[in-house]
């Protein structure tokens, strides 16, 4: 076994010969590789980034003496690519765990089977670099690790997402070197890393080694300053160094112009200062970046430097002087394949997106990020709230909650603490777009915390400090004094309403998780920015979360999915809670994020005199006016465009509104659907976005019955129907002929059969020319699959059996009301073994001599029960109906509390494309406000859907029980039938998998109600 000290169980050894903390850089020996930020074009930096030789060892235990040694044979170990997480690669556990430690809770000792990957890494060094001071940075390495250079002990480290450096120059020599690490999956850190995170181990972020002047720039801190009206600026750089030596400071400006100069010789520390006349101010709209270039000896170090200043101020969160909201989202290190090692362009990837989808702020959930991800948020535009790695959630389920504080309180790991915000603070501080420091996340709270947070403005008074942990603890306790915002989880949209109503609370309120986004969801969006943007005290916040954190994986059948917690026999785990994203593992859409873009958009229109072509726009950006967009409008007629036209002249102030007049010509009769169709795209190409690209859109009914905004969720959106028929009607129908054999009751007409089963109270068979529309038995409905937004009330729907409900008839009767009309009473209920019945109802089917079939359905809800999950009609149409056209909200799928990000329209569809295809099965694709269907074949015959009122229906080729049995994509079995729900209403999906109880207003809690339907067999050619 090897012998060395066991400094991963001791919380007062952090670190063994590691350099102090420094800002991020990389010198270089020239401006243009300096500014073109390629590392490798320095002849200062060598990656040691490539293949290493590996070996990992279940138990520390089982590593022997002597492997960091030169001359020590490696040739027959495997070789592993470095940077990687080695679970990634095939070794160790993939294990998933949101609050749970994967070990027994008892800090600081972890396991003693502790798993070891032993690396070696065989280089040569250039000649040139003789006479330099040599560093070796390590960006990432989880959790802790031993280093060994040339056979000679060099250092320890431990905290596992900022950089680790130390001077090896004693050890190296020109031409060939050995460096070797323990990296060991455990430390007592580890209690300090209990992020909602798979848990990867291994060197996961560049490591490169650096040759520095023997006195040469060990730390900048470049400090912007801006006068009270921000017209005038200064850059105070602190400078430290490793002896005397003359230092030059150059800032440039567009063009590479050179705007301010200054010298000085500085000895260990000092202060150079530039002056800027009339600076151009950084935000996240216009992210202007000057160069910043300083100099000594053969050495230029550059620096993104942004003016701006934040401030909080009568409770509210400034930027230059400007309220803004942040709108944001929580993002973790996440790829599919790499695990927590990201790729430069995966980072471009997600911050296009975000961008593109009017996202402005990023919360570095749980850990700093790569420093590269954070100058990509200097260009870009983005507000980030920098976190320190730092997160003891498991202490809570480990043996109570009241041990949620048991390290933030105790003075031995004060020290860890405080070290984790100083070694993110040190190497982040230079970057504008770091609005925000953050002591970490869910470590309860205590005298750490303080220190932490008291060090972190010590250093860096410039930015406010963040901690949501301490929320419980705010009222009238002096010890959230050094907490510079309220900061909030998952408060309800009333809550923190109800707060920014309050005039005791003086400070701004940060929801820093909100609207979990977890499978089909989020469903509140709406509810809580219509609060956000009235209360200037309210500051915005960040969607739990960015991504799913699904891992690529086949299954024996070579069937592709996204793996979760669990799937590779993890104990313990969380299933699948870490596929709670607003995209998908490879950074597809959900309709989530759609449904964030629409709300937080910074176009918001509203109908000031619709008949005259009016609109208010009001310009929700907070730096730039509105002539960067551009707005398209059109005038549909039940779908179809009859009018359209360009406007360019939107020209708002931000936080300004301004009337447009559009020259549509109002409907002279409400003959039609009429609405109108506003998109905003960009008039010019961004670094994020294609001219065109749409940013927004709005959407107003012409029709004088419907008159109001789409968006409005009383909106009473009813189009011309096909009517149902009346009595001063029916002489002019064919006629029916009925026949009763046994139960069944058959019914004829001129082009149609139908048969319905009176003792099953329903429709057993509907045909047109002989084609059958049905395959089985049409039934009522209660069950949907549950979203993972339902998953604590599916256990109140399961206990009533909602899940399990079948038809009881009581009474059948029919009577033919004349030759062309013939009605059917049924008295029923629905309800599920070992309960009382669900609810109860009466159903009246009127079929009429063309085929129609009309159903009115009275029902009373059991008084007790807690909100349905849906009501309406099941059809299981045959094989080959794939063709869906409807009129209503679209494209994609949408609910009565996820619908702003969907306009009303005529849309052509297949089965198919009607589902999100959501990793874990849920409920997906209903459509909300629909005023008729077609579920058809593709000669278009089939079965059309109306209604007097709008309902919402779906389409599949799952029911509901296909997907609430399935736990992955891959296990579902495709139907070759069609199954159609037809829904009077269905409750809304929420955020309550972590966020609160679905809103009332969202729910089907109705207690009596009543719903019609017709349906019609049709070919769309005669319709």
């Amino acid at each position: 076994m090897l012998s060395i000290e066991r400094y991963w169980e001791d919380p007062g050894k952090l670190h063994l010969n590691r350099e102090e903390p420094r800002a991020y850089y990389i010198p270089y020996a020239d401006e243009g590789s300096a500014r073109a930020k390629k590392r490798g074009r320095s002849p200062f930096y060598q990656t040691l980034n490539g293949s290493w030789k590996f070996q990992y060892h279940a138990s520390v235990k089982k590593v022997a003496e002597g492997f960091y040694e030169r001359s020590a044979d490696v040739n027959g170990w495997d070789d592993l690519l470095v940077p990687s997480c080695w679970q990634s690669q095939g070794y160790d556990q993939l294990q998933y765990t949101n609050i749970n430690y994967p070990f027994p809770c008892d800090p600081p000792f972890v396991p003693s089977d502790n798993p070891a990957g032993l690396y070696v890494r065989d280089f040569n060094l250039a000649e040139q670099w003789d006479g330099k001071e040599q560093y070796v940075v390590f960006e990432g390495v989880n959790a802790c690790f031993y280093l060994w250079v040339n056979g000679h002990f060099v250092g320890y480290s431990q905290g596992s997402r900022v950089p680790a450096e130390f001077l090896v120059a004693p050890y190296l020599r020109s031409g060939s070197n050995r460096m070797a690490l323990m990296v060991l999956k455990w430390c007592d850190g580890s209690y300090l890393e209990d992020q909602d995170c798979w848990r990867y181990s291994g060197i996961f972020r560049d490591v490169y080694l650096l040759a520095r002047d023997q006195m040469h720039i060990r730390d900048v801190f470049v400090k912007p300053l801006l006068t009270d009206d921000y017209r005038s600026g200064a850059l105070q750089i602190d400078v430290d160094t490793t002896g005397s030596l003359e230092v030059m400071a150059v800032l440039k400006g567009d063009n590479g112009r050179i705007l301010s100069t200054t010298k000085a010789i500085i000895d260990h520390r000092g202060t150079l200062a530039l002056d800027v006349a009339d600076p151009k101010l950084w935000n996240a709209e216009t992210p202007f970046l000057y160069d910043l270039y300083i100099y000594s000896g053969e050495e230029i170090l550059r620096f993104q430097a942004g003016f701006r200043k934040v401030e909080i101020r009568d409770g509210v969160l400034r930027i230059n002087g400007q309220s803004v909201k942040l709108k944001g989202v929580n993002r973790h290190d996440s790829h599919p394949e790499l695990g927590q090692t990201i790729p430069l362009n995966h980072m471009i990837k997600d911050l296009n997106l975000m961008k593109q989808h009017n996202i402005n702020t990023v919360r570095t959930s749980h850990y700093p990020n790569d420093p590269r991800f954070l100058e990509l948020c200097n260009e870009f535009g983005f507000y980030v709230v920098d976190e320190a790695d730092l997160e003891c959630h498991g202490l809570g389920t480990a043996g109570g909650w009241e041990n949620a504080h048991l390290l933030s309180e105790d003075a031995k790991w004060k020290e860890a603490f405080v070290e984790r915000a100083a070694r993110m603070v040190e190497r982040d501080k230079n970057h504008p777009s770091i609005i925000m420091w953050s002591m970490g996340n869910e470590s309860g709270y205590g005298d750490n915390h303080i220190a932490m947070a008291e060090w972190t403005q010590g250093r860096d008074p410039s930015r406010p400090v963040h901690y949501e942990g301490a929320a419980p603890h705010y009222k009238g306790n002096p010890k959230v004094d050094c907490l510079d915002l309220e900061s909030r989880m998952y408060t309800s949209v009333a809550e923190i309403e109800q707060y920014a109503l309050d005039e005791n609370n003086k400070k701004p309120l940060f929801l820093c998780e909100y609207s979990h986004a977890m499978g089909n969801g989020p469903g509140d969006l709406k509810d809580y920015w219509d609060v956000i943007y009235k209360h200037p005290k309210l500051i915005g916040g960040c969607v739990w979360e960015w991504c799913d954190h699904g891992i690529k994986s086949e299954t024996d059948k070579g069937e592709s999915f996204y793996a979760y917690g669990g799937d590779f026999g993890d104990k313990p785990n969380d299933g699948n809670f870490c596929m709670d994203g607003l995209v998908s593992p490879d950074r597809k859409p959900h309709t989530g994020l759609l449904e964030l873009k629409k709300v937080i958009a910074p176009v918001h229109i509203e109908a000031e005199d619709l008949k005259n072509g009016q609109l208010k726009v009001t310009n929700r950006y907070d730096f730039i006016d509105l002539s960067q967009i551009g707005l398209h409008w059109k005038v549909e007629k039940d779908g179809q465009t009859i009018q359209q036209g360009q406007l360019w002249q939107l020209d708002a102030a931000p936080h300004e509104h301004q009337i447009i007049t559009l020259p549509y010509q109002w409907p002279e009769q409400a003959d039609g659907c009429y609405y109108l169709t506003l998109s905003c795209w960009l008039n010019q190409e961004t670094t994020w976005g294609a001219m065109g690209h749409e940013v927004t859109f709005e959407q107003f009914a012409l029709c004088d019955t419907a008159n109001v905004n789409t968006s409005d969720v009383n909106t009473g959106m009813n189009a011309v129907v096909n009517a149902a028929v009346n009595a001063n009607d029916r002489k002019a129908l064919p006629t029916i002929r009925v026949s009763e054999e046994g139960s069944v009751l058959t019914l004829r007409g001129f082009d149609f059969l139908h048969q319905f089963d009176l003792d099953g109270g329903t429709l057993v068979k509907i045909s047109r020319h002989g084609l059958d529309l049905i395959e089985q038995p049409v039934g009522f409905n209660i069950w949907r699959a549950p979203t993972d937004n339902d998953m604590h009330v599916r256990l109140k729907w399961k206990e009533e059996g909602y899940d399990r409900a079948g038809l009881k008839v009581y009474h059948s009767e029919w009577i033919q009301l004349d030759d062309g009309t013939v009605e059917i009473k049924v008295s029923f209920s629905l309800g599920g073994y070992s309960r009382f019945p669900i609810l109860r109802g009466e159903a009246v089917w009127r079929v009429d001599g063309e085929g129609a079939i009309g159903l009115q359905v009275q029902v009373k809800v059991r008084e007790d029960l807690v909100y349905l999950p849906r009501f309406g009609l099941q059809l299981t149409m045959p094989k080959g109906n794939e063709e869906v056209e409807y009129f209503g909200l679209g494209p994609h799928e949408n609910y009565i509390d996820k619908r702003q990000s969907v306009r009303k329209g005529l849309y052509l569809l297949t089965v198919d494309e009607m589902s999100e295809p959501y990793n874990m099965p849920q409920e997906t694709g209903s459509r909300f406000g629909t005023e008729w269907a077609v579920v058809s074949n593709e000669l278009g015959m089939g079965l059309k859907f109306t209604s007097a009122d709008s309902f919402s229906f779906n389409v599949s080729h799952f029911t509901s029980q296909d997907l609430t049995a399935a736990a992955h994509r891959y296990e579902l079995s495709k139907r070759k039938e069609t199954i159609v729900y037809l829904d009077y209403k269905m409750s809304g999906v929420g955020s309550n998998s972590c966020g609160p109880d679905l809103l009332e207003h969202y729910r089907l809690n109705e207690k009596e109600f009543q719903f019609e339907l017709r349906i019609k067999p049709i070919c769309k050619e005669d319709e």
